[in-house]
């Protein structure tokens, strides 16, 4: 029965894992049973409930909009009991986010909030002491908040987010896709990375873009002008069609640099 059970719950995360990987083309008919209450509905641009009240891992009142107003927001979901998903997402975020030369607090924040109404400060501290060690940065611990919320503050934020899920009583665990939100400094959705592993580069552009252009340097104004986020994916890849362009662009100005030499050079034979 015990490995049965853990066979369901294996099975509920690998299919949730794929499900955020194809939510945007794939049918809800076509995904199983379990799963077809699960996803992410794109709300870009959409404001968050910024007078939300939750918890933070200190088990202070918070409202949501205090984490917002001058930096641009990582926002993730993730129940602090989860054996499997959850743990790989987070660990996915940590990841990414090493090889930058921002620092969480710094730059950019981050909010995790749990969905299962049944998680307390305590286990909200516990996930967080773990994952800015995990981290290693000093003053991370300021920058990353993990909140949890009643099941009416939890709904009201999931729903403006478009974070759909299922729990599953056979089970006792959640089924959920895995991804993070990315959010302006006045808490409108900016954009959603799918998965459990982010490419640098694509957290990057899309806290680039998220800040208005306030954080990064030219390098990052000259990728977001080569690269294009694709909301099906929730990547960044090249723009075939701009790349078309500035090399058009390109060998015009060298054409015209090219006849304008020319012309200079045969000016002084005509007058002589």
């Amino acid at each position: 029965m015990m490995r049965m059970m853990r066979m369901t719950r294996i099975a509920l995360a690998l299919g949730a894992l794929l499900l955020s990987s194809v939510a945007a083309i794939a049918s809800p008919t076509d995904r199983p049973v379990a799963l077809r209450e699960v996803g992410f509905d794109q709300k870009l641009d959409q404001p968050l409930p910024l007078d939300l009240e939750l918890r933070d891992e200190s088990g202070n009142a918070v409202r949501l909009g205090q984490y917002f107003g001058d930096k641009p927001v990582l926002l993730s979901f993730a129940y602090y009991s989860c054996p499997m998903l959850c743990p790989m997402t987070l660990d996915g975020v940590v990841r990414s986010l090493r090889p930058l030369s921002w620092t969480i607090g710094s730059e950019f924040r981050i909010v995790t909030v749990s969905f299962d109404a049944r998680d307390t400060p305590v286990s909200a501290a516990e996930k967080k002491q773990k994952l800015v060690a995990g981290y290693g940065r000093p003053g991370a611990e300021a920058g990353w908040s993990f909140l949890t919320g009643d099941e009416a503050a939890i709904r009201r934020l999931t729903e403006a987010v478009g974070f759909r899920f299922r729990y599953d009583a056979a089970t006792g665990q959640f089924a959920h896709a895995s991804g993070i939100v990315v959010v302006t400094p006045e808490g409108k959705i900016s954009r959603y990375l799918y998965g459990i592993d982010f490419a640098p580069r694509d957290v990057r552009l899309s806290l680039v873009e998220a800040s208005e252009n306030k954080i990064g340097s030219l390098t990052d104004q000259l990728l977001l002008f080569c690269f294009h986020y694709d909301p099906a994916t929730g990547k960044y890849g090249p723009a075939a069609m701009m790349a078309v362009r500035i090399g058009g662009l390109l060998t015009l100005a060298g054409l015209v640099a090219f006849v304008v030499i020319q012309v200079r050079h045969e000016d002084p034979r005509r007058s002589g």
